[in-house]
């Protein structure tokens, strides 16, 4: 009855349009106060504790350096170099993207700042080419949803923060999947521009490769930065979110010279209130959880859950039916922070691992971050193309249906998340 009545105020407070954080602390409110005797300091003292970890830390420090390397021209000389690599296959600018946005998500850690690095810079250059206007905002939204599956990850720290798994397990755990879905969103791109004659550019030579890829060097060696670091022990990943936040300001300002210290102030003062905003959610979402715990719905549901006989395969089904329809509303972080401390004791219960768990759970937002009507990816690429939401809706579903059939294949091949953590004996 608590949960029905937990829900069924969150979700009317939803529809009238409240943003997704203030009808979480309202509902905690509202509860707590009309039908419990917690008192308020105990909501006070929850608030405070609430983001008091240190994995969060890493959250400000990532989208800091996201900021810095995507105002510092490190996306553009990404695409030079994905460009020179595989512009002369079918769709070649096509693939540059898809190629690009992997190797900006695995610098940046957010799937918007990947569409708008590589969209805005690209997407002119494909239309001018003489590519159709939804094919290529159909690749850069689906491709630059790599950004929060491919190490660093936001979401997979907010996982991380929710569930109290480690964030290095699940950072190493996304690779594999990452490099997996660039590669199919890849095959999709091409056989399309195969199949309908897009065009092609010259084959890069030898020498034109290898300037592209010394001028990209210092971006690249980001990635090298951060998860060599943290796979060798050098720093834990909030230590990698701070040293990838300070390489980033020393790349764009000193190495590229592409931002002057007088846009500084601005990137720090952007990133700053793009942190507060997901703070204030962490908080309310913290919140939310701790007025679960104490009316015991997440124990509640687990067991209601083993109970109805749902074996491992049909939960993971269950749970991806929920998580794409939960995408539908609401966004990535709002859904991890609410949902994850929900489902997870019923997935541990149910012998699921955690870090493979927390990989299904990354792939379904990303697979939200595509499709109308709150898809975040929809909207930046919306603001990029000049598109509505229908028309990109339509353009992105040979893609859309790309990152379904891998979302089953991850689901249900646990190896192609825990393989790679485990052989590095991180597990």
């Amino acid at each position: 009855m608590s949960a029905l009545i937990i829900f069924g105020l969150l979700i009317v407070l939803m529809l009238t349009g409240m943003p997704i954080s203030i009808s979480l602390g309202l509902t905690v409110l509202t509860f707590l106060f009309t039908m419990t005797e917690v008192p308020i300091e105990a909501v006070a003292l929850k608030l405070f504790t609430g983001i008091e970890k240190f994995e969060i830390m890493a959250i400000p420090f990532f989208i800091l350096a996201g900021n810095f390397l995507t105002h510092g021209g490190v996306a553009r000389r990404m695409i030079n170099f994905a460009t020179s690599m595989v512009g002369h296959w079918h769709g070649g600018l096509g693939l540059a993207g898809v190629l690009a946005c992997a190797l900006f998500a695995a610098v940046s850690g957010s799937s918007p700042a990947t569409v708008v690095a590589i969209g805005s810079i690209l997407l002119p250059a494909m239309v001018k080419q003489g590519f159709p206007d939804r094919f290529g905002a159909g690749v850069i939204t689906t491709s630059g949803a790599l950004g929060i599956l491919i190490p660093p990850s936001i979401v997979m720290v907010m996982y991380s923060v929710a569930t109290n798994t480690s964030v290095g397990q699940l950072f190493m755990a996304g690779v594999i999947p990452g490099l997996m879905l660039a590669t199919f969103l890849g095959l999709t791109t091409w056989y399309r521009a195969r199949k309908f004659g897009y065009p092609r550019l010259p084959k890069a030579t030898f020498a034109q490769r290898v300037k592209a890829f010394r001028e990209s060097m210092w971006g690249l060696f980001l990635i090298v930065v951060v998860i060599g670091g943290i796979y060798s022990g050098i720093f834990t990943p909030t230590e990698a979110a701070a040293m990838s936040a300070v390489y980033a300001f020393v790349v764009a300002v000193f190495v590229y010279k592409d931002m002057s210290l007088k846009q500084v102030p601005k990137v720090l003062l952007d990133s700053a209130s793009m942190s507060a905003m997901l703070l204030y959610i962490i908080t309310n979402a913290v919140l939310f959880s701790f007025l679960m715990t104490s009316e015991g719905i997440p124990q509640a549901m687990a067991a209601w859950l083993i109970d109805m006989g749902l074996g491992p395969i049909a939960f993971l089904l269950v749970v991806n039916i929920l998580l794409l329809l939960a995408g539908n509303v609401m966004e990535p972080s709002s859904i991890v922070l609410i949902l994850a401390p929900i489902l997870f004791p019923v997935a541990v219960a149910l012998g699921i691992d955690p870090v493979h768990f927390g990989i299904l759970i990354v792939v379904n937002m990303e697979v939200g971050m595509c499709h109308p009507p709150v898809g975040l990816n929809l909207y930046v690429a919306s603001g990029i193309t000049k598109m509505g939401i229908t028309e990109l809706t339509i353009a992105v579903w040979p893609w859309l249906l790309t990152m379904l059939a891998f979302l089953a294949l991850v689901t249900y091949v646990p190896a192609i998340s825990l393989w790679l953590p485990r052989t590095l004996g991180m597990m």
